[in-house]
C-alpha cells in the first residue's frame, strides 16, 4: 500500500491504465524515464502509483508524435516544474518536424518535375531549371557583386560572415561565443568543396554533400552555431543553399521576392496558421531558430530552440537584370522590405556596390541594434 491508503498498480494494471506495454515500461525503467515506484527485493516485480499516470500518458502522446526518448525525458522533466516551458519545447520540436517536413516535400516535387518533364517540349512550372539548361538556347552571361558587414552600434562583436566571389556568394550568422568563426568555417568549408562544371540534378546533389560538409565543420565550436545561405554561381543559373534566417531576395523587373524559408518558431507558427504574418516582426521568439548549424553540445534539445536541420538545396534560371540579395536578419529584420526593394533598384543604386552601401545605411538610419552583412549579385548579359 502507498501512503494514506492508496494502492499501489502492478505493471500489468499501469499498463493498461496509461496505454504502455509492459515490455516498454521496463525499457523506460531502463533509461530512467519512467521509473517505478516501487521494486520487489524478491520477485523483481515493479510497482507504481496512480500519480504515476499523468507522465506515462505524456510519454503516449509525444511518443505518439515522434519526438525521440532522449527528448521526451526533458520534456516530462519540465512538465513536472513548468507546463508552460514544456509546451513551448514541445512547439519548439513540432517546428522543427514541420520543417523538414517542407523542405522533403519541395524536393520531392523537384524530383517528380524532374523525372516527367519532356525535355522537347516546352518548359512549364518547375521544369524550366532542367529544359533551359540542357535545351535552351545558350546565354552569354555574367555576374558583378559586391558585399559588406557592420558591426552595428549594439553588438560588441561582429558574428555575421560574408563571402563573395567569382562562384559563390554566402552570409552566414553566428551565435553563441564562438559564432562568429563558426559562420566563417562553415562559409570556408562550402567554398573549399564546391563544385564545377555541374548542372542540374548531379550540381543538387554536391551541393548537398558541400553542406554537409558545411556543417560538419560547425561542429567542434562547442555552444556554437550559425545560420548560412549561400548562391553558388554556374555561368547561367544559380543554386541556392539555405538554413536558418539569413535571407536571399530577387530583384526581377522592379519587384522582389524573397525567395528563401525563414527556419524559425514564428515562421512555422505562421505557416501553420496559428500566427498572423503582421504580428511575426515584433513576436518576442521572433529570433528562435529551429534549424540551423550547431556544435557539439548545442543540440536541438537544449531548449533554446537551435536544432540542427537540413538544408534547403534548389536550382534558379537566371535573367539579365537579376540582383540577388543575401543578408543577416540585422538587415532584414531591421529594414521593411519596401525600403530594402528602393536600396535595390538600379535607379537608386547602378552597380552593386551602390547597393550594398545603400543597405548599410538603411541599417545604420535604423539604428543598427544588431550585426548586419548582405551580399548583392547582378547577373550581366555579357
Amino acid at each position: 500500500m502507498a501512503s494514506g491508503g492508496t494502492a499501489r498498480l502492478t505493471i500489468g494494471a499501469f499498463a493498461q491504465a496509461s496505454g504502455l506495454s509492459a515490455k516498454a515500461l521496463r525499457r523506460y525503467d531502463e533509461l530512467g524515464l519512467l521509473r517505478p515506484a516501487r521494486v520487489d527485493d524478491l520477485t523483481g516485480y515493479r510497482y507504481y502509483e496512480p500519480a504515476q499516470l499523468e507522465r506515462a500518458r505524456l510519454v503516449v502522446w509525444l511518443r505518439h508524435i515522434g519526438m525521440p526518448l532522449a527528448r521526451i525525458q526533458g520534456v516530462c522533466d519540465l512538465f513536472a516544474s513548468d507546463p508552460v516551458a514544456a509546451g513551448r519545447e514541445i512547439a519548439a520540436y513540432w517546428a522543427v518536424v514541420e520543417s523538414e517536413t517542407a523542405a522533403r516535400r519541395d524536393l520531392a516535387h523537384f524530383l517528380v518535375e524532374h523525372l516527367t518533364a519532356d525535355p522537347q517540349g516546352p518548359p512549364g512550372r518547375g521544369t524550366t531549371v532542367m529544359a533551359k539548361a540542357h535545351f535552351g538556347p545558350a546565354r552569354e552571361l555574367g555576374i558583378k557583386y559586391a558585399s559588406h558587414t557592420t558591426r552595428g552600434r549594439v553588438r560588441e562583436t561582429n558574428q555575421d560572415a560574408v563571402y563573395a566571389g567569382e562562384r559563390l556568394f554566402a552570409v552566414a550568422d553566428g551565435y553563441g561565443k564562438l559564432g562568429a568563426p563558426a559562420g566563417e568555417a562553415a562559409i570556408e568549408a562550402l567554398r573549399a568543396r564546391l563544385p564545377e562544371g555541374l548542372s542540374g540534378a548531379d550540381l543538387l546533389n554536391a551541393l548537398a554533400s558541400s553542406a554537409e560538409a558545411a556543417g560538419r565543420a560547425v561542429e567542434p565550436f562547442e555552444d556554437s552555431g550559425t545560420t548560412l545561405t549561400a548562391l553558388a554561381w554556374t555561368g547561367s543559373q544559380l543554386a541556392l543553399v539555405h538554413i536558418g534566417d539569413t535571407r536571399a531576395y530577387l530583384l526581377r523587373d522592379g519587384e522582389l521576392f524573397l525567395i528563401t524559408h525563414d527556419h524559425t518558431v514564428v515562421q512555422a507558427m505562421v505557416d501553420a496558421g496559428d500566427l498572423d504574418p503582421a504580428e511575426a516582426a515584433s513576436h518576442p521568439q521572433r529570433a528562435m531558430l529551429v534549424r540551423a548549424l550547431t556544435g557539439g553540445g548545442a543540440g536541438d534539445s537544449d531548449g533554446t530552440g537551435h536544432g540542427v536541420g537540413t538544408f534547403d538545396v534548389r536550382l534558379r534560371d537566371t535573367e539579365p537584370g537579376d540582383r540577388f540579395l543575401l543578408c543577416s536578419d540585422g538587415l532584414s529584420a531591421v529594414v521593411a522590405q519596401d525600403a530594402i526593394r528602393a536600396a535595390l533598384a538600379p535607379s537608386e543604386s547602378p552597380s552593386p556596390e551602390a547597393a550594398v552601401a545603400a543597405l548599410i545605411s538603411l541599417v545604420e538610419a535604423a539604428g543598427a541594434p544588431d550585426n548586419a552583412g548582405c551580399v548583392v549579385a547582378d547577373v550581366v548579359a555579357l
